[in-house]
């Protein structure tokens, strides 16, 4: 089975349709997954009349609620609860591969938004075709094709698309560059550059660079350098072990590797430049995206208790886990009583004393995605992310997954 994003828009019915034909001719079928952000009045009624219209169609389909608070940053908190909505309904039909309705001109926008925020030469680079999450792979097949060829696909299949006028409201920035007009796609190179970004820093990730199931890294600080390469690369570290959604600016990534020591975004470089590891874990576990820190995935925790930093409890566990750095233990995931603070779990280093199976799922998933990609030929370079110590693959630039008509951040 073949998961689909489909918002009910133009785009993702065009994906949902063609997706449809490919898995039908192959004996194969797809899962429409519909996610209901709650932003509009009418927008419960417009995802169980999508729904009603595929199953029609004989396309099987899931209305994924969702519930949004409101505040700042409105767009963007939509984006990676989407995501995370996604992913889960994809674990939880046993949907390796998730589609997303993504095409040129969200691929343009993306990098116009990006450059106008300063982005450097990784955020330049665009949506990824292919991006791995623990969940599943995601898929983005229409990164090359014009959103009109896509509405062209819909013709004579019967089925209105979703008009969400969202899309078009000037308060967010996205709508106004997008009213900036088509026709951008040949004037923008940055998107060129990122295979040969990629197989330059998966080539130095593979030769300098350990990252462990334990949300830390093991560096050869002289395989490393510090050249450009050597900061892109140590910028995705950073962003990965700090559990932060963006990466710190080349500028400060240039610094740190210039001192050879220190603290940046989350992360903290130890003396010596062997261990880059989490500056201090102090997050809690986030409900909508099923993270802790920003790193790790864990379940929710069971009544009358906590996830948390192992802290101080880290030293308990020296004896045994001598291979790792101390601040690297006491940055761990950590399950406590809320009555005493009593430890009772504590997943990476074995410790259980709830005699439970919360020992799974575990993932170490930064916020931002994996930070390294497949090589084409299949084989896997540098960092992997990690299900209790078995690697899966990697994507470069993964990030929160844009939603129809909006394009990452």
């Amino acid at each position: 089975m073949i998961a689909v994003g489909c918002s009910g828009g133009p785009d993702s019915l065009a994906l949902t349709r063609l997706a449809d034909r490919w898995a039908r001719a192959r004996g194969a079928s797809i899962l429409a997954l519909i996610v209901e952000h709650g932003l509009r009045p009418e927008s419960a009624a417009e995802a169980d009349a999508t729904a009603a219209a595929l199953a029609a169609r004989g396309i099987a389909t899931r209305v994924l609620p969702l519930v949004l608070p409101p505040g700042p940053r409105l767009q963007e908190r939509a984006r990676m609860a989407r995501r995370a909505a996604l992913l889960a309904a994809c674990r939880a039909a046993g949907a390796p591969h998730l589609l997303l309705a993504h095409h040129a001109e969200d691929q343009v926008e993306t990098i116009l938004f990006r450059a106008l925020r300063g982005s450097g030469p990784r955020g330049l680079a665009g949506m990824a075709a292919v991006t791995a999450a623990p969940e599943a792979l995601i898929l983005r097949p229409l990164l090359g094709q014009p959103k009109a060829r896509l509405a062209a696909s819909l013709k004579g299949w019967g089925m209105d698309p979703v008009d969400d006028p969202s899309n078009r409201n000037p308060r967010f920035a996205r709508a106004r560059l997008r009213d900036a007009g088509p026709g951008l796609l040949d004037a923008i190179p940055f998107a060129r550059r990122r295979a040969r970004h990629a197989r330059e820093e998966a080539a130095r990730m593979a030769a300098a660079v350990r990252l462990l199931p334990e949300g830390c890294a093991a560096l050869d600080v002289a395989a490393l350098g510090q050249d450009r390469v050597a900061c892109r690369v140590m910028a995705a570290l950073i962003r990965a072990i700090g559990g932060r959604a963006h990466a710190p600016a080349e500028a400060a990534v240039a610094a740190l590797l210039a001192r050879g020591t220190g603290t940046l975004g989350g992360a903290r470089w130890l003396p010596g430049g062997r261990w880059l590891v989490r500056e201090a874990a102090a997050g809690g576990w986030d409900a909508a995206t099923g993270l802790w820190d920003g790193r790790f995935r864990l379940p929710a925790p069971p009544a009358g208790h906590h996830w948390g930093p192992l802290g101080a409890g880290a030293a308990g566990f020296r004896a045994r886990f001598r291979h790792l750095p101390a601040a690297a233990l006491a940055a761990l995931p950590a399950l406590r009583r809320e009555a005493d603070g009593m430890l009772a779990l504590v997943p990476h280093l074995a410790y259980d004393a709830l005699g439970s199976a919360l020992l799974d799922p575990l993932y170490f998933a930064p916020l931002a995605g994996p930070v390294t990609e497949c090589h084409p030929s299949g084989d896997f370079h540098g960092p992997r992310a990690f299900s209790r110590g078995a690697p899966t693959p990697c994507s470069p630039y993964a990030g929160s997954e844009p939603g129809e008509g909006e394009c990452d951040t």
